[in-house]
């Protein structure tokens, strides 16, 4: 009751006016340095953008990012559709989480490796070795009380669950998800978040997805500068692209576009805390 009484507050009534909104995940540091400038000064709706980190490096740049931006909200991670890192990388990527953790709003981008296991590029020990490596960053996320920011579809996403169950986590945010009902129910009960990229114009898998999920743990996202298809074909990945999103969104909860926006807008302002 309190929480919708603030959302219907005056205050926040002027604040849906303003239309603002929040990339919740995109890789800013694999765009080119023009790119990121326009991806930033373009679009004056644009708050903030959480750029999610590949690895080591990548958590590095996205420090760096977040120094010249102050829209930049980066999280630090390991990706998991790539080869394992090695015990030597891990320990270096954990000591320097821990060293910046002031610097970062989440953990992320972690979890694991779907598309590789389906491709058949990652041997039964790799997989055995990213489930650990997952388990360490959803402990570190617990200790650094830093929300953790997932890659777990299909199939994968169950196991997930088991890990942020088993140590309680509260903030498990799952990017770009797809998997099936009994999952998505259970996600939602948890209280975890999903993000919704452009996709949802012409996915009825991502349309479905968002019809059942409750709209106060939805956050909208592009995943940038990963491309996609419909009225975006052959078009650089750009935040813009989340008002399309917002639209849709609006018209599968059959809301207006106003409310979707002041929601997605507080709930990622909210999970990360900015």
């Amino acid at each position: 009751m309190e929480k919708e009484n603030l959302l219907f507050s005056q205050k926040n009534r002027r604040v849906i006016k303003l239309l603002k909104m929040i990339d919740a995940h995109i890789h800013l540091d694999h765009y080119n340095d023009q790119e990121i400038k326009d991806i930033i000064e373009r679009d004056s709706s644009l708050e903030a953008l959480i750029s999610v980190s590949f690895d080591l490096d990548s958590s590095k740049k996205n420090k760096d990012l977040a120094k010249v931006y102050s829209k930049v909200k980066p999280a630090f991670g390991y990706h998991p559709e790539q080869t394992p890192p090695t015990e030597k990388q891990v320990d270096e990527l954990f000591s320097w989480i821990k060293s910046n953790q002031n610097d970062m709003v989440a953990v992320g981008e972690v979890g694991l490796p779907y598309y590789l296991r389906k491709e058949q590029k990652l041997t039964t020990f790799q997989r055995s070795q990213y489930i650990e490596l997952l388990e360490a960053f959803i402990k570190l996320s617990k200790e650094l009380e830093k929300p953790i920011v997932l890659h777990a579809v299909y199939e994968d996403a169950p196991i997930v669950c088991d890990l942020l169950e088993r140590y309680s986590v509260p903030k498990a945010h799952f990017h770009w998800f797809k998997g099936d009902s009994k999952t998505i129910l259970r996600m939602a009960v948890n209280g975890y978040y999903i993000s919704v990229t452009p996709d949802v114009l012409y996915e009825e898998e991502i349309q479905q997805l968002v019809q059942s999920y409750p709209l106060q743990q939805i956050m909208v996202e592009t995943d940038g500068p990963w491309p996609f298809e419909g009225p975006f074909t052959e078009k650089m990945t750009h935040p813009s692209m989340i008002k399309e999103s917002i639209k849709t969104i609006s018209e599968i909860k059959k809301l207006s576009i106003d409310e979707v926006y002041y929601h997605v807008f507080y709930n990622t302002k909210s999970f990360f805390s900015i």
